[in-house]
């Protein structure tokens, strides 16, 4: 194989896995607000990464071809996302308008257990559609047109992933002097809330 139609493929794939994951939205908000909390951060950045990887594999190995036979489970996905994230929203809002509940940069006097954290992570990203669009149907179509070198192509996507969680995740500590007055931490609250909202809706559309 030609190493440098490789590494251009490579480069593509990261290029539009990038493009892709760095809009605002609820998996990104999430581990902004975790980065920020300093709270399982390793581990959050690990779970977005790894499913990441998982989702653009399966659009690569040709799962997007079978999803078009699928027309069922989008709109299940949809629904099930919407109803989560609208729950995720109310509670993000209900921070927003109780100053007294609002986080302390210097460590939440109750930090959430792993295990919660977890699982919200997780059900922001395997129960939001619009991810399954994005890596298993656009980055799969996308992929397949680079013939023998679409695997590279995915591997440049999942680095591009890697790198953004990481970034974001690790990088959110140089914003904790601003979020050491709770205004601060009112306005990100609000600004998830409607994020959450503005998602939840485009789903039921």
């Amino acid at each position: 194989m030609d190493t440098t139609a490789a590494l251009v493929s490579a480069a593509s794939g990261l290029a539009l896995g990038l493009s892709l994951i760095v809009a605002i939205g609820a998996q990104n908000a999430f581990v902004l607000r975790q980065g920020l909390r300093g709270e399982h951060v390793l581990a959050v950045v690990a779970v977005c990464a790894t499913s990441d990887a998982v989702l653009i594999a399966a659009g690569v190995q040709g799962t997007g071809a079978l999803l078009d036979r699928l027309p069922w489970f989008v709109p299940v996905v949809e629904w099930g996302g919407a109803a989560f994230l609208l729950g995720y929203a109310a509670l993000a809002a209900r921070r927003a308008l109780r100053p007294a509940a609002a986080l302390r940069v210097d460590g939440d006097p109750a930090p959430r257990p792993l295990r919660g954290v977890l699982a919200t992570c997780l059900a922001l990203t395997w129960l939001n559609p619009h991810v399954y669009l994005d890596t298993v149907v656009l980055l799969g179509a996308v992929a397949g047109s680079h013939d023998e070198r679409r695997w590279w192509f995915g591997a440049g996507a999942v680095v591009g992933s890697v790198l953004w969680f990481a970034a974001l995740g690790t990088g959110a500590r140089l914003l904790r002097p601003l979020f050491a007055r709770p205004r601060a931490w009112q306005v990100l609250d609000g600004g998830i809330a409607v994020v959450m909202v503005t998602i939840a809706l485009s789903l039921l559309r």
